[in-house]
């Protein structure tokens, strides 16, 4: 064998043994669905029962919406993460901190609140889904309540207090974060409690719950497992799970990754949300339309993040950053698609030739656009070479 042949065997002996070593990763993200057009939802956590100036912030929410569709004439939209109670602080406090008792979202305390929402659901703007019965786990909160007092003033405060005052750990719903580490929940727990909260939005939006997100982001298979007995056909994810808060209180015991598309042991699709926008944080506009071409060229549907509190401080600025970045993601991508989770979750499980690509160039394409992220196979594909023939699947260097 002459020497060009055996130099080129070294390398293509190389290049397979980089392949070989990723082909997990590497092979996820070929069966990940690859979408024919961009699609663009945003998602919105946190709305419900809580302070009373959400009914104006999600009016003006609405309208802004409406005014801006795509080329089916779909108006954009917004997923609602609904919590159905919060403290009522007068009753607690009458108990001196010693029994919870919640003012739940059905409350008249709310109506404004949940004509709000309706209306947005009603004119196609608003999606609802399940964020939680309340953004905390009760006993955890009481239980901290003894010793704090910032969690036992806002446990008692006449009105409803935003939840993002708490102590971060404390906001989580699906362990008890009284102490760190967090404690995990029994079984039967967490069965009674997404039965309880899954009767409650039936009973507020007149059908189960479809889609779920976890508050902070903390669940487990257990807590999947009891909403697939409740209807919850697919959660939202940041693409791994944590399963409890450690010691310094940060989501941790991380013990899944996942790609949108893929299926939950109870049978739930994932998605992926992973686009952050949060305007009061100093986010510009830009970042929404960055992330959709991003997520577009890896032939993915874009979820966007962006919170409540957007909306109740510096409402003018983030609802103006909101429109002028919805309007130059449609500018940027006029066949860009509006969407609801639930729609994007079924389409994928059904493989809908609408929505899905099936076409082998662009799954190629969309394959290369994604395998930058797999961590460290960026770096030893360029240093083994093996990054040029990679990019000529995505027609770039």
């Amino acid at each position: 064998m002459t020497m060009p042949a055996l130099a080129l065997a070294a390398i293509l002996l190389l290049w397979a043994a980089v392949l070989l070593a990723f082909a997990s990763p590497l092979a996820a993200r070929w069966r990940e669905p690859v979408l024919r057009r961009p699609v663009l939802i945003v998602e919105s956590d946190d709305w419900g029962a809580g302070p009373l100036q959400q009914a104006d912030a999600l009016t003006r929410l609405a309208g802004t919406l409406q005014g801006i569709r795509d080329q089916r004439g779909r108006p954009a939209v917004m997923t609602l993460g609904v919590i159905l109670e919060v403290p009522d602080g007068p009753r607690i406090a009458a108990t001196h901190c010693t029994e919870y008792h919640a003012l739940p979202l059905s409350d008249p305390h709310f109506d404004a609140v949940r004509a709000a929402i309706q209306a947005g659901i009603r004119s196609g703007v608003f999606a609802p889904q399940l964020h939680g019965q309340c953004h905390y786990w009760p006993p955890a909160l009481m239980a901290a309540a003894q010793d704090n007092p910032i969690v036992r003033d806002w446990l008692t405060a006449p009105d409803p207090a935003p939840t993002e005052n708490l102590p971060s750990p404390l906001q989580s719903r699906w362990v008890d974060a009284s102490s760190l580490p967090s404690h995990a929940l029994t079984p039967d727990a967490i069965r009674q409690a997404a039965a309880t909260e899954a009767h409650d939005y039936q009973a507020l939006f007149g059908s189960a719950p479809q889609v779920a997100v976890a508050t902070t982001f903390i669940w487990n298979d257990a807590v999947e497992a009891a909403w697939a007995q409740t209807g919850v056909e697919a959660i939202i994810t940041p693409g791994r799970r944590a399963t409890c808060r450690n010691d310094a209180g940060q989501p941790g015991c991380v013990d899944a990754t996942m790609l949108t598309g893929e299926r939950s042991l109870s049978g739930q699709t994932w998605l992926v949300r992973d686009v952050y926008f949060e305007p009061a944080l100093g986010h510009a506009p830009q970042r929404l339309v960055d992330g959709l071409q991003a997520r577009t060229r890896q032939g993915r549907a874009c979820l966007v993040e962006t919170h409540r509190f957007n909306f109740l401080q510096a409402s003018g600025a983030s609802l103006a950053a909101l429109e002028t970045g919805l309007r130059e993601a449609l500018a940027n991508c006029p066949d860009l698609r509006f969407a609801a989770p639930i729609e994007l979750a079924r389409a994928i499980r059904q493989r809908d030739p609408a929505w899905i690509e099936t076409r082998l160039r662009p799954r190629l394409a969309a394959w290369r656009a994604r395998l930058d992220e797999i961590p460290r196979f960026r770096r030893l594909s360029q240093l083994s070479g093996l990054a040029l023939p990679l990019a000529l699947l995505g027609g770039r260097a």
